[in-house]
């Protein structure tokens, strides 16, 4: 029989498609999914029957797990470091550091990663890899594994560069990989680990690192396989000037002008970041369906630019957020980012640009659609698979804000009461369950020094 979990007693953002909102309500969970959701306390048989899992969400508000679109696990180990300087300065900077990453060493950092995620409310994340030194073995495996044991939902995508320094890219020759073996790699990962159910935990997308890291050869044959397969297509697109000037003048257009030459745009197309996009673009990706990551906080720490996120949401572009990796987001907190969403959005166009609701949709269903889950995930409707986060709004930090959307994104952020995956309990009372954050934390400190020994 299903273990049925019940959370009572707390105000709920449904985020289902009428806004639906109880200041005080409760969700049944049977097995993975959501069996009721309603304001006040649950029917009967439920309110009297035995053996079930209780969770009292009194002075809490429930939300759907926040969706996080775009993440670079391995670089939790190489936090902190070219802290002030430009994307391309900080790539050439840290790509002989991730030039020695092995598994054991994705293993140690994705799981910190993992962790991190969790106890900031995430439930599902991606992953976007594309560092696959010769000798570092099943480094996406590793990963998964990881995400396995943290509990996350989980969507990696296996990242590729075919264009070294020595063929006018930005990577070192070192760190690229053939075009051959990129794709034989690529249709493995998917055979292997990819899983179109319904309530799949793991699912795969093909993502060629970006414009100045690989050939127009190499995004138009991952974008065949890719619909040959039936998976998505993520790349980083239009995130710095750097870029824009880098296509203007090997290609003779922007990058979303050329990303369209390639075939890549559509439903099944999500970019990264998408900072610098003209109207003509805008347009473009709203009549195809194309996806954006909207990375607020990884920009800011990057200096990259504020992109047009409420231009892009009117015109009915997908967008959902991402923490991006550590290295350029040390605290890789997805609480943070529909905050600095919608404080970007309001500086760039004003204090009607985007409200707060606005901003908890982005980092839920937003990022369901992107991933193309939005009948699975992203809202608290029956039917839907059970990935919830409970927030505790009854501290100090949080009293008198009446109403508790805002008090979530626009307060500090809130400690976790709990966080369901899957209808598993992950977090309870800001502390993971699943893995001993203290050896964790040691594993990745090692793993940091290791790394940074090894590249001299």
């Amino acid at each position: 029989m299903d273990q049925v979990t019940v959370i009572t007693g707390c105000a709920i953002a449904t985020v289902d498609s009428r806004g639906t909102e109880y200041r005080e309500g409760y969700v049944v969970i049977r097995g993975n999914r959501i069996d009721a959701v309603g304001a006040g306390e649950p029917p009967e048989p439920v309110a009297g029957a035995q053996g079930i899992r209780r969770i009292d969400g009194s002075g809490c508000l429930l939300t759907p797990g926040l969706v996080n679109t775009h993440h670079h696990l391995y670089q939790w180990i190489t936090r902190g470091l070219a802290a002030d300087n430009t994307l391309f300065e900080w790539l050439t900077t840290l790509y002989p550091i991730w030039a020695g990453i092995d598994e054991d060493a994705v293993r140690v950092a994705a799981t910190g990663a993992l962790a991190a995620l969790a106890r900031t409310g995430c439930t599902t994340t991606t992953d976007h890899h594309y560092v696959f030194p010769r000798e570092g073995g099943d480094l996406l495996g590793a990963e998964i594994t990881a995400a396995a044991e943290v509990g996350l939902r989980f969507h990696p995508c296996r990242g590729s560069m075919d264009l070294g320094a020595s063929a006018g890219g930005l990577p070192p020759d070192h760190v690229v990989e053939s075009l051959d073996a990129i794709l034989a790699a690529s249709a493995e990962a998917v055979a292997r680990w990819h899983d179109p159910s319904f309530d799949a935990m793991v699912r795969i997308a093909l993502a060629p690192c970006s414009p100045f890291s690989v050939t127009p050869e190499l995004l138009r044959e991952s974008a065949a396989l890719a619909r040959e397969v039936g998976v998505r297509l993520h790349t980083h697109l239009a995130e710095t000037i750097d870029e824009q000037d880098y296509c203007a003048q090997t290609f003779g257009c922007t990058p979303a002008q050329y990303m369209e030459q390639l075939g890549w745009l559509g439903p099944d197309v999500w970019y990264a970041h998408a900072v610098h996009l003209d109207d003509a673009a805008i347009e473009t990706m709203a009549g195809t369906g194309t996806g954006v990551a909207h990375c607020p906080t990884s920009n800011a720490r990057l200096g990259a630019g504020v992109a047009r996120i409420a231009d892009l949401v009117r015109a009915g572009v997908p967008v959902g957020l991402g923490v991006d990796g550590a290295a350029s987001n040390e605290a890789s907190s997805m609480i943070e980012e529909p905050r600095n969403a919608l404080l970007w959005a309001r500086n760039r166009g004003g204090p009607r640009a985007m409200t707060v609701r606005t901003a908890l949709e982005l980092a839920t269903m937003g990022g369901a659609r992107v991933l193309g889950r939005a009948a699975e995930i992203g809202s608290i409707e029956v039917g839907k698979l059970a990935d919830l986060a409970l927030w505790r709004l009854d501290t100090a930090a949080h009293a008198g804000i009446e109403d508790p959307v805002v008090a979530l994104l626009l307060g500090s952020p809130p400690p976790l009461a709990a966080l369901l995956v899957n209808g598993r309990e992950v977090v309870r009372e800001g502390e993971v369950r699943t893995v001993a954050m203290d050896t964790v934390a040691t594993e990745v400190a090692q793993a940091q020094v290791a790394l940074r020994a090894k590249a001299g």
